[in-house]
């Protein structure tokens, strides 16, 4: 099965190999039809703290690094238009 693959911005980079993303997403309301934006956080694996807050990053699913952190850093930082 492959594993799921995540596009947000960095909100937190001040943790040790750790940054906090935020994933936005749209979706329809079941009953009143408005498109409302839904926002999570996951923490990520960064090993070589390269990442900083405001840029935009993939994070894919990964092994349990500890008991909030399942995802990893897949692609470099890009530079988000904030």
């Amino acid at each position: 099965m492959p594993r799921k693959v995540l596009r947000g911005t960095v909100v937190s980079a001040k943790s040790d190999k750790t940054v906090v993303v935020r994933v936005d997403r749209s979706v329809k309301h079941p009953l009143y039809g408005k498109t409302i934006r839904l926002s999570k956080k996951y923490h990520a694996h960064d090993e070589n703290n390269l990442i900083k807050e405001g840029e935009s990053v993939k994070i894919i699913e990964s092994k349990p690094f500890s008991r909030l952190k399942r995802w990893e850093v897949m692609s470099e930082k890009t530079q988000s238009q904030a």
